[in-house]
Parts: C-alpha cells; sequence; structure tokens
C-alpha cells in the first residue's frame, strides 16, 4: 500500500504541481534548455529545465530535454525521500497530501520545510492549519510572486 500510495504521489505532484508551475524553462528552438536565473532574485539560484538548481547550474549551460527529464525524476525522489523522513506519518494520508508537500519542497528546500511551522501542522494531522500555513510561502527576495501564490493556493487544495 506504502509503494503504491507514494508512487500516485509522485505523480500527482509532478503532473499538477512541478511541471505545470515550474514549466520547461528555457525552452530553446530545438527543444533543448537553457539556464535562467531565478524570477525572484533575477539571478541566484540559476534555474534548468524543470526547476533544477544547484551549485552545478550556471549561466549558459544548456540540456537536452531528456536530462532535464531525468534531473526532474532524481529531484523529485529526493525530495520525496526527504519529504516522509521529515513526516513519515504521510504516506498513511491521501497521496495527494504527499504530493502537496513534495511540491512544497521540490520549490521551497527541505531546509525551509524541516523549520516550517507547515511540517509541524503536517505532523499533527491538522489540515486545515497546514492549508493556512502553505500559502504563507508565497514570497521570492521578499516580494509575493503571482505565480507561487497560485502554486501555494493549489497545493493548499490538496491538503483539505
Amino acid at each position: 500500500m506504502e509503494e503504491t500510495t507514494i508512487k500516485q504521489a509522485i505523480r500527482l505532484s509532478i503532473d499538477n504541481f512541478i511541471k505545470p508551475f515550474e514549466g520547461y524553462e528555457k525552452r530553446l528552438p530545438d527543444g533543448r534548455c537553457m539556464a535562467y536565473p531565478d524570477p525572484g532574485t533575477g539571478g541566484h539560484p540559476w534555474t534548468i529545465g524543470y526547476g533544477t538548481t544547484g551549485p552545478d547550474i550556471v549561466p549558459g549551460l544548456i540540456w537536452s530535454h531528456e536530462k532535464a527529464e531525468l534531473a526532474l525524476i532524481n529531484h523529485v525522489i529526493y525530495f520525496t525521500t526527504g519529504v516522509l523522513e521529515l513526516s513519515p506519518g504521510l504516506v498513511e494520508e491521501p497521496p495527494r497530501r504527499l504530493a502537496a508537500i513534495i511540491s512544497f519542497a521540490y520549490n521551497c528546500g527541505l531546509g525551509n520545510y524541516r523549520i516550517s511551522t507547515l511540517r509541524k501542522r503536517v505532523n499533527e494531522k491538522d489540515w486545515d492549519g497546514a492549508a493556512r500555513e502553505i500559502v504563507k510561502w508565497n514570497k521570492a527576495a521578499g516580494r509575493v510572486l503571482r505565480g507561487l501564490t497560485r502554486r501555494r493556493q493549489a497545493e493548499a487544495a490538496f491538503l483539505l
């Protein structure tokens, strides 16, 4: 049962949050993608494909679509593992709840999830409280971003 829940949550997270909200950026005419600056900061962290960041993502970097897809899958598995270590009870919940938290961690990082009141509410199974907390994470570099607001609202709906 747990494996099925996790697989369903990964698919829901990718299809409902990560691909739609991260997008496949910055697409080149031949289908590859190029690194781009963070929309919130206009610089660091540089991003490529479906929101992939890291020390090796630098201006001018180009990936094939296949490499971007592989990075997406690897990152989602990494974040799923981290979320389940921090909130093991999520595996007993409907897959949509795990999917929302995977998306949040993919976007905001496991460190932010670890220290958040959101995590506390999730671990308490306070789903109304978790939905209220997740929507607060709609800023980048101190500015409210419309795309983050929409993403957090969509994640909140999956928590209820």
